[in-house]
């Protein structure tokens, strides 16, 4: 009876504690299916919040509908399999049906519809007028094929040829025909420059040169330091100036003062009062030796270029550096100003031009197609175009973006300057003594000069520095690195037919860079 009792109380004591677990496991369950059920809604709210913020364009796109068996793909393809393929039908929302069909107002059918069919197309077709109806279901029934017959593998295998549509005349669309290729327009015929006068007395290359705005007179700058002015109807010396310590690079005459303004290779840049020929202002700031010049044509503003990679724009009157317009990781070998824009452009031996904003000095543009350095820039005098030179070629360019338009090929050595007239007429010069002709429109390279050194001096001293046209635009000045000066003019005998525009219509190959 006691053994009984004992085993009664084991029994008894083992149901409560069985009991007390099975309460705790009970709660625990409860309770964790609660924080589940929590942590479910947390991020079900999550989760609704993130699709709102991040796929809130594509939520009202509908759901895909699989399962639409067709045939294989394009037999020529290798990579077809002998499986059918299945591919999703995608249901298509959007302003028009696809293909579009413009003309065909929307409906409650036409604003989500799927992959039209043939039947469907020629439904659609009836809205349109008879001859239209016709060219859209021919082109989109032809379109859709093309869609079905190429479906995903048109990377893989040749882009689908387009299927000709016929129009109402019975004639193929003018798009579908072959375009001729480009050829280029036949040239203006221009006369012949020849030699008229050489002009020596400076001791060093002449290297920069300017004509003033009465053309009376021009003025040359040169490895002896000095500054040279000449008279332009008899070629006679009439003044030289001297103040620089090295050579004069540039020179540049106002038209608005009687002001002459030069730089040198001393870091100088000077304004001389032709009525007194002495200085009146330098302009110091400038690193390095000074390239190149030029006025502004209707503010009283200078732009100078330098070695130091910068070029500078000064107030004439003040001598204030009012910008400096950095940019450049090499020398700065070129400027010229417009009173449009860009009213300032920098050529540089980084072989990039630069187009500026004056105003708030800073770079508009860069352009990069040249491949060496640029050593010559040239405006148009009538057209909102400009040129520059390289080694590589001759680009012209048009305002005020710097849009490429055309490369003149085939002067082939380092060109150091270019001159252009209002006929049409492009200068090349280059450091191996060849002076080149070009019709500015076309490109048409027809005449090439390479005049003979002074006696005395060096074939190997056969270089073109600087060219310039006069005012009437009838005579070519350059300055040459046989110290002398050569004037050119037109050859007044030539005719049409005497000299001839060797030109054929060959096909143009077009250049980008």
């Amino acid at each position: 009876m006691f053994v009984l009792l004992q085993d009664v109380q084991k029994h008894s004591v083992h149901t409560l504690v069985f009991r007390s677990l099975k309460r705790t496991h009970d709660m625990f369950v409860s309770d964790h299916a609660k924080a589940v059920a929590l942590d479910d809604q947390s991020y079900k709210m999550k989760m609704a919040v993130k699709m709102r913020a991040e796929y809130k364009p594509v939520l009202h796109m509908p759901v895909l509908k699989e399962g639409r068996e067709r045939g294989p793909l394009h037999a020529s393809d290798p990579y077809v399999t002998k499986q059918k393929v299945c591919y999703p039908d995608y249901l298509v929302t959007g302003t028009h049906p696809y293909p579009s069909a413009p003309g065909v107002a929307l409906t409650a059918e036409t604003q989500m519809q799927k992959m039209p069919s043939e039947a469907g197309v020629h439904s659609m077709a009836l809205a349109l007028p008879p001859a239209q109806a016709r060219q859209e279901a021919s082109r989109t029934a032809a379109s859709v094929a093309e869609i079905h017959r190429h479906a995903g593998a048109a990377e893989r295998s040749h882009p689908p040829q387009h299927a000709l549509s016929l129009m109402e005349g019975g004639t193929k669309s003018s798009g579908l025909l072959p375009r001729k290729a480009p050829t280029m327009p036949k040239p203006q015929w221009h006369p012949p420059w020849k030699l008229y006068r050489v002009i020596s007395g400076h001791l060093g290359w002449v290297r920069s040169i300017a004509v003033e705005p009465g053309n009376q007179w021009f003025v040359t700058g040169s490895a002896d330091r000095t500054i040279k002015i000449w008279d332009l109807a008899s070629g006679k010396l009439k003044l030289s100036l001297t103040g620089h310590i090295s050579t004069v690079r540039g020179v540049a005459v106002s038209t608005r003062s009687p002001y002459l303004f030069s730089c040198g290779e001393d870091k100088q840049v000077k304004c001389w009062d032709l009525e007194y020929n002495k200085v009146i202002r330098h302009y110091h700031g400038h690193l390095s030796a000074v390239y190149d010049l030029d006025l502004h044509p209707t503010i009283d503003v200078l732009v100078t270029c330098s070695r130091d990679a910068t070029a500078r724009v000064w107030d004439i009157r003040s001598k204030a550096n009012v910008h400096t317009l950095s940019g450049h990781t090499n020398t700065v070998a070129t400027v010229k100003c417009q009173s449009a824009e860009p009213q300032v452009v920098t050529g540089s031996h980084d072989t990039t031009i630069r187009l500026w904003d004056l105003v708030a000095g800073k770079t508009r543009a860069t352009l990069t197609n040249h491949k060496k350095s640029v050593r010559a820039l040239v405006l148009h005098p009538r057209q909102y175009t400009f040129a520059s030179g390289s080694p590589d070629n001759i680009k012209q360019w048009k305002c005020p973006d710097g849009n490429f338009i055309q490369n003149l090929s085939g002067h082939n050595a380092i060109i150091n300057t270019l001159a252009v007239n209002s006929d049409g007429v492009l200068v090349s010069g280059a450091d191996n003594g060849t002076i080149h002709m070009w019709d500015w429109r076309t490109g048409y390279n027809f005449q090439r000069i390479h005049a003979a050194v002074q006696p005395g001096s060096l074939d190997s001293e056969s270089g073109i520095f600087a060219c310039v046209f006069d005012q009437s635009e009838s005579r070519l000045i350059t300055a040459e690195a046989d110290k002398t000066i050569k004037v050119y003019k037109e050859d007044d005998t030539a005719t049409e037919e005497s000299h001839p525009v060797n030109w054929k219509p060959e096909i143009l190959k077009r250049k980008r860079f």
